[in-house]
Formats: C-alpha cells, sequence, structure tokens
C-alpha cells in the first residue's frame, strides 16, 4: 500500500489495513524482524532439500557403480584351469576343471574355504553359450545339508546317467520350488567329492559340463 503525508508534509508511515491508520515504528521494525525470519526459514528449507536431493543423487550414483552380486552377470573371464591347477594338492580329491567348448566363459574360479560348516567347496560360475548361468560346486566330504543348501531346497526329481556317471536331477522348471536363481541341477559324488551343478541354463547345457567332467568323476568321457 502506498504511504500517506500529514498536513506538514511528512510521511505519516505506511497504513495497515488491519489496523486502520499509520503501522507505528515498533510495529513497522516487528513486521520486518518477522519477515526476515520467514525468509531465513524458507532458505534453510531450500537449503535442507537442496542438501538431500544432492545426497540422494550421490548414493545413486555409487550404488550403481557397485557391481552385483549376481552369479550370471559377465564379468572379466577367469581361467578356471589355470586356478584348478594352481590349487593342486590342497584338497584330498583333485579341483574338477572341465574342458569345454570354445563358447563357454568362467566369471568365478575360486576355492572357498574356512566355512562354518567345515566344508571345503572349489567353486566355478560358467556362463553357457546361451548366456545363461551353470555353476560347478564341488564339496569335500559334504553332506545331505550341504546339497540342499547349494540347491536352496529344491527337491530331487529323477535320475539320469551322463557318460557312465549317475547323477540326481533337479528340475525345477515349472517352479516346484521358489528358488530364482536355480531352474534345473544335477548331483554326482565320486570319492570324497561332491559335485553339484545349479543354475538357470538349459539341461542339454547342463549336459554339456556334466560330460566335460565325465572322466574326472570315474566315468567315460566321449
Amino acid at each position: 500500500m502506498s504511504e500517506s503525508k500529514s498536513d506538514t508534509g511528512r510521511p505519516a508511515g505506511r497504513i495497515v489495513a488491519e489496523l486502520g491508520r499509520p503501522e507505528t515504528p515498533a510495529e513497522t521494525a516487528a513486521r520486518k524482524a518477522e519477515a526476515s525470519r520467514l525468509y531465513r526459514s524458507r532458505k534453510t528449507v531450500n537449503n535442507l532439500v537442496y542438501s538431500l536431493l544432492a545426497t540422494l543423487g550421490i548414493v545413486l550414483i555409487i550404488v550403481l557403480m557397485v557391481p552385483r552380486n549376481n552369479p550370471g552377470v559377465v564379468g572379466k573371464p577367469v581361467d578356471w584351469q589355470q586356478a584348478a591347477a594352481q590349487g593342486r594338492g590342497v584338497e584330498a580329491a583333485p579341483l574338477l576343471s572341465p574342458a569345454l567348448p570354445a563358447r563357454w566363459t568362467a566369471n568365478a574360479a575360486e576355492l572357498r574355504t574356512g566355512a562354518a560348516d567345515g566344508i571345503d567347496v572349489w567353486h566355478i560360475g560358467f556362463i553357457s553359450p546361451s548366456s545363461q548361468y551353470v555353476g560347478l560346486d564341488q564339496g569335500f566330504k559334504a553332506n545331505d545339508s550341504w546339497v540342499a543348501n547349494q540347491l536352496e531346497d529344491v527337491r530331487a526329481t529323477g535320475n539320469t546317467t551322463i557318460d557312465g556317471v549317475r547323477w540326481v536331477v533337479y528340475d525345477n522348471r515349472d517352479g516346484q520350488s521358489q528358488s530364482k536363481d536355480i531352474t534345473y541341477g544335477l548331483v554326482a559324488t565320486h570319492g570324497a567329492s561332491t559335485v553339484v551343478l545349479s543354475g538357470t541354463a538349459k539341461p542339454s547345457e547342463f549336459e554339456t559340463v556334466a560330460r566335460a567332467l565325465a572322466s574326472q568323476l570315474g566315468g567315460s568321457e566321449n
């Protein structure tokens, strides 16, 4: 609102509609102080919002940069045969090292020791030609509980013999188990080794791995 002048020509002060008269110097100071407080309050809230958005952006970038523990993710190929050779003699039985066709790769090959159950495990994570996952876990002196854990409690559905090696079949393609990471599996035993093949690949790709393991499991590799 505009200011008025007194009869002497001096400004009469800001007329406040609510008061119906010019505001006093004290009221003017109070009004300005309140306006300043509100401005600072709004600025603080805006700064908090901007800081929160910036923090969330940084967190999102970090999350996107951190590699996920997904067995089917194809990273830098791992030479599983070289890794198996380096671990020769460490366990009571040789570390399995199948010779697979050229289009097969692995994203992991490691000997896992010191588990709470006392079972050492030689693990290879294979990526099939159809970009599906076949995990090979060779447990030394393993038990039924270990097998169940590897297969996420998928139930056995039958048996098959591949190149002289008897395998127990765990077919979860119809979703008989709640596991989303295992649609198929094979289990065989040989001496101190219990071998679990599990993952999302086609049964024919599991058979390829099983055939490549036959000679190391007492069978006859073709």
